[in-house]
C-alpha cells in the first residue's frame, strides 16, 4: 500500500501553492467575490494538517474551529485547513463533511461558523468527473474552509444577488474550458511561478 504522504511537499510549499490557487482561481476568476478583501488584508489563516487518518483531522478541525471562534475577525477572518495526507479520495472526503458539520453543532458553533469544502477531485451531483464546472471547488489539496457566519451575512448584504454566484461561476468556467483551466493550474502546480508566503 502506498504512503499517501510520500509526495507531499513541505508546509511552506503547500501553503504557497494554496495561496496561489486562491489568488489565481478563486480571486482571479472571481469565483468568490468576497475572497479578495481578507486575502489582501492578510486575514486568511492557512494551516496544514499532518493528519493521516480522519480522527487526526477531526482533532485539528476542532482546534481550528475553536481558534477561529475565539479570535476577532480583525485578526483571523477565515481559515483554510489543508490536509494533504488524509481523505485524498473524494468519496471519503465527502463523507467527512457531515462529520465536520456535526462537530460545528457539538461545539455550539451553529450560527457562528460553518465549513465549506474544496478537493482536487471535487464533483457536484449530476455532473461528469471531467465537467469543467467542478473546478470551482477544486483546490490543490483537500481543504476545509472555516467561515464566519457574520462574514457571510455582511457579504450577502453587500452583494444582494449572491444566489447568482453559482450560475456566474459555471458560465465563467465553461467559457474558460478544460484547456484554459489546465493552463491556469500551472500557476500553483509547481510547474509555474509560485507565490511565497504563509501566516
Amino acid at each position: 500500500m502506498s504512503d499517501p504522504t510520500h509526495d507531499i511537499p513541505d508546509d511552506a510549499t503547500v501553503i504557497a501553492r494554496t495561496r496561489a490557487w486562491v489568488d489565481h482561481a478563486v480571486i482571479g476568476l472571481n469565483l468568490c467575490p468576497f475572497a479578495k478583501a481578507p486575502q489582501v488584508k492578510g486575514l486568511v489563516r492557512y494551516v496544514v494538517s499532518h493528519a493521516t487518518d480522519p480522527a487526526g483531522l477531526l482533532a485539528d478541525l476542532i482546534a481550528e474551529l475553536e481558534r477561529l471562534a475565539e479570535s476577532s475577525a480583525e485578526k483571523i477572518e477565515t481559515t483554510l485547513l489543508i490536509h494533504p495526507g488524509v481523505l485524498t479520495d473524494f468519496a471519503d472526503y465527502n463523507d467527512f463533511i457531515e462529520v465536520a458539520e456535526d462537530t460545528v453543532a457539538e461545539l455550539d458553533l451553529e450560527g457562528v461558523l460553518q465549513v465549506a469544502s474544496f478537493h482536487p477531485q471535487y464533483q457536484f451531483a449530476d455532473t461528469d468527473v471531467d465537467d469543467v464546472t467542478n473546478a470551482s471547488n477544486r483546490s490543490p489539496w483537500a481543504t476545509l474552509h472555516l467561515i464566519r457566519e457574520d462574514s457571510i451575512a455582511r457579504a450577502v448584504e453587500a452583494f444582494p444577488e449572491a444566489e447568482s454566484i453559482y450560475e456566474v461561476n459555471m458560465a465563467t468556467l465553461e467559457k474558460l474550458g478544460p484547456e484554459g483551466w489546465a493552463q491556469l493550474q500551472q500557476q500553483w502546480s509547481g510547474n509555474g511561478p509560485k507565490k511565497p508566503g504563509s501566516q
